[in-house]
């Protein structure tokens, strides 16, 4: 299994939209909605992760119990992929759900049912697996 997140054109100076697709082989299993931060040159706390390959795995913690930690991000520690729903709950993380909608009337973009997305992400991936984060909005 592989994933593959297409970040979007229509994307903010506050966020970045995209759509997370799982593999198996040519068979595509799931699709997600993505909230990122916009791209300031991999900037900690304040910016997305470049796109390029990287290693994801499963971990548990208190503050998220079961999410993904993206591996390897240079010069960057702890890019997670747990549940939330606004740009202003990540620094540098990757949010999931099942839907866009503007849920807080901010003017941008939020992710739906969150947690219930990350559960279903849990459930068919495996406990490591690779990840390809392509940028569109350029």
């Amino acid at each position: 299994m592989y994933a593959v997140i297409n970040r979007l054109r229509d994307s903010t100076e506050k966020q970045s939209l995209g759509y997370w697709h799982f593999y198996e082989g040519l068979n595509l299993l799931m699709t997600v909605c993505t909230l990122e931060l916009p791209d300031k040159q991999n900037q900690n706390n304040i910016s997305r992760i470049p796109s390029k390959k990287y290693l994801v795995k499963k971990r548990w913690s208190e503050k998220f119990k079961w999410h993904f930690h993206v591996t390897d991000v240079e010069g960057r520690d702890w890019i997670l992929v747990h549940s939330g729903n606004y740009f202003k709950q990540i620094r540098g993380c990757i949010l999931v759900g099942t839907s866009f909608k503007d849920i807080n009337k901010d003017g941008e973009l939020d992710v739906r049912w969150s947690r219930n997305m990350l559960n279903k992400m849990l459930a068919i991936a495996p406990d490591e697996f690779d990840l390809f984060i392509n940028d569109n909005d350029i």
